[in-house]
């Protein structure tokens, strides 16, 4: 059976609450950590395998150290709360239901950084979750946790909630410091990085709620525990987003040793109806589509990877033999067109013709050098943008083609005979 660490209180109705948090254990971790040094906490992290469970899934501990040794400057604390990955909905059941883990987890990484004051930038639309967090934040004052001088540390840290505006874009980590600033939600380009100029100029760690909130667990119970729960290259458990065509959708947690097959069909109850597996996405709509003999791969950050698709947000969207891809496409590009912050001409400009061309087969009016055409703008475009953006709508925009070109080329033919 999965040991549950970030959905362990889940089925309690007060788990938002500082005290059931406190009676299961929470804030626990916070007397370990200030007995630590800074250094020990980030080193502590990187034996324990945590990568970012945001999208990069890059070394948490190893970013923390990116921080400059010996700097005055402010430094500061960003929690990505924005989850505008389609496919995705963690983050908002943890913020939801157990909020004093992330709050707890902030105090620990900002001790280990030396910031002394953390942002979290929260979705627009997510409402709830804001209101449940705001409210541990107002009983995370009142009981001394946070605010000055925690637990009679000397250490000092406030946490400040930032409602964003509903942008795609704002969830990439320079894009929504730009936000956060006040500015147009534009992503900067990197050199410098946010770990050496971030919010407001001074040195800043962006991370994930997901990543944050494994921070008071590892403390508490050794990095070696944590590390042994997942694989090689990345410890611990992790939630996924599944949904679609599967019998029950829903948020699984499990070791990121977990098969894409195990979590479809052991978690998931398998596809509904008793259909077919045509296609899953992986990670959230951005990440490559695999085919159902492609899913017997780890859901780690390199399980993915091998199969040319990546692990992202660990959102899994289920399709059955029902499915167009040509529609499913023609969805995803129109996401992507709307979602383009519009800064870089390629990205700004292929985006949109994309989604013009696939809305043109779906409606039976293509032509047969459309996907070739739409295969050579994707192509030419990866790489060469402030971010990542238009090289995250790459991967479908090439792999719905290339693995199920017969389908499209039904559609153009079909369109043509009419």
């Amino acid at each position: 059976m999965t040991e549950k660490i970030f959905t362990r209180n889940f089925h309690l109705a007060d788990s938002h609450t500082l005290k059931l948090y406190r009676e299961t254990g929470g804030y626990t971790a916070l007397p370990k950590a200030f007995g630590m040094e800074p250094a020990a906490i980030t080193e502590e992290v990187k034996k324990a395998n945590l990568r970012g469970l945001g999208g990069a899934a890059f070394p948490t501990g190893v970013k923390w150290g990116f921080i400059p040794k010996g700097s005055t400057a402010p430094k500061y604390l960003v929690v990505n709360a924005d989850e505008g990955e389609p496919g995705t909905f963690k983050d908002r059941y943890l913020m939801e239901r157990d909020p004093h883990a992330l709050i707890e987890g902030m105090v620990i990484a900002a001790r280990a950084i030396g910031s002394h004051r953390g942002f979290v930038y929260i979705r627009g639309e997510y409402v709830n979750p804001w209101r449940v967090l705001d409210g541990a934040v107002k009983e995370a004052y009142a009981a001394g946790l946070l605010g000055k001088n925690i637990q009679g540390s000397g250490f000092d840290f406030d946490i400040v909630l930032h409602r964003g505006a509903g942008a795609y874009i704002c969830g990439e980590e320079t894009g929504l410091l730009s936000s956060l600033e006040g500015k147009k939600g534009w992503p900067k380009i990197k050199p410098p990085f946010p770990a050496i100029k971030g919010a407001f100029g001074q040195p800043t760690i962006v991370n994930n709620v997901e990543t944050i909130m494994a921070v008071p667990h590892i403390i508490n119970r050794g990095a070696a525990w944590f590390a042994a729960l997942g694989t090689k290259s990345q410890g611990g458990t992790r939630l996924y987003s599944v949904s679609g065509h599967v019998e029950k959708p829903g948020v699984v947690e499990a070791p990121v040793s977990v098969t894409l097959r195990q979590l479809i069909y052991d978690h998931c109850g398998g596809i509904r109806g008793g259909r077919k597996l045509k296609a899953v996405v992986p990670g959230g709509s951005s990440a490559a589509i695999l085919t159902p003999d492609e899913i017997d791969i780890q859901m780690d950050a390199d399980g993915p990877k091998s199969k040319g698709s990546m692990i992202g947000s660990a959102g899994v969207i289920v399709m059955d033999e029902t499915v167009s891809i040509p529609e499913a496409l023609m969805v995803v590009a129109r996401f992507y067109a709307h979602e383009s912050c519009g800064q870089c001409t390629p990205c700004r400009e292929s985006t949109g013709w994309i989604y013009k061309m696939s809305r043109r087969i779906v409606e039976g009016k293509g032509r047969k050098e459309d996907l070739d055409t739409i295969l050579d703008v994707a192509k030419r475009g990866a790489g060469t943008t402030i971010c990542a953006f238009y090289d995250g709508a790459v991967g479908p925009y090439i792999s719905y083609i290339e693995k199920f070109r017969s389908e499209f080329e039904d559609l153009i033919m079909l369109g043509a005979h009419a």
